[in-house]
């Protein structure tokens, strides 16, 4: 809905689920009379096996690929957030969705060679389409290039400081790691100061879309 909303300019085909006779219940009728003609009606099961297993709510859009931004213009923005090693696309989705809502605005993604783009994309609600993102092969030289243009790294870490109690440099990064591994060696080696969530009961750690969420949003407003 969001891409229809707002991309109407990428969407080449709209697959919409047959449900008896109310087959264009998928969408309201703004959109479905401004898409009549790129509109194509499924069976539900072909709609089933179109979405690849994904729950597709009687509705597919075919758009454009996703094009990854450059890290020309990745490194323009003032609060970057850099995923070290995240593999999942649920969570991935969820931190671009939480930091596009809450005020981040670049996302790298590192330790990983491809993304299923489509699926962040769906997990995102759309806002992916909005947020600039790139896959670093090689991290270290992006922060030597941000560390010379006078960014901040921070890196979520159990054993850092509160977040409550820091105020964060107006050029700043954070690196969220891996739920299992968390940061790895090469990106610690490049983090000016570790951050954390305090806990209010005894536990291990949230997970790390929730975090991400909790840390961009105080990151958000606590800066100098």
């Amino acid at each position: 809905m969001h891409a229809l909303e707002h991309h109407a300019e990428k969407i080449k085909t709209v697959y919409v689920a047959q449900k008896g006779a109310n087959s264009k219940g998928a969408l309201p009728k703004a959109l479905f009379h401004q898409f009549h003609d790129k509109i194509k009606f499924l069976e539900e099961k072909w709609a089933q096996s179109m979405s690849k297993g994904g729950n597709h709510q009687g509705l597919l859009i075919e758009m454009d690929e996703f094009e990854e931004s450059s890290f020309s213009e990745i490194k323009k923005n003032n609060f970057i957030v850099v995923l070290d090693g995240l593999t999942d696309v649920g969570n991935i989705g969820a931190i671009v969705r939480s930091a596009y809502a809450l005020g981040a605005e670049a996302i790298i993604a590192t330790g990983v060679k491809q993304l299923n783009f489509s699926a962040i994309i769906r997990s995102s609600s759309g806002a992916m389409l909005d947020m600039p993102f790139m896959i670093a092969p090689n991290i270290l030289d992006s922060f030597n290039e941000l560390g010379q243009l006078g960014f901040t790294v921070y890196g979520a870490s159990m054993d850092g400081e509160n977040v409550q109690n820091v105020t964060f440099e107006a050029k700043r990064v954070l690196v969220m790691g891996s739920e299992g591994k968390g940061l790895s060696k090469k990106v610690l080696s490049k983090v000016n100061q570790s951050v954390s969530i305090e806990m209010q009961h005894a536990f291990d750690s949230l997970n790390v879309s929730a975090a991400a969420a909790i840390l961009i949003h105080r990151m958000g407003y606590a800066v100098k």
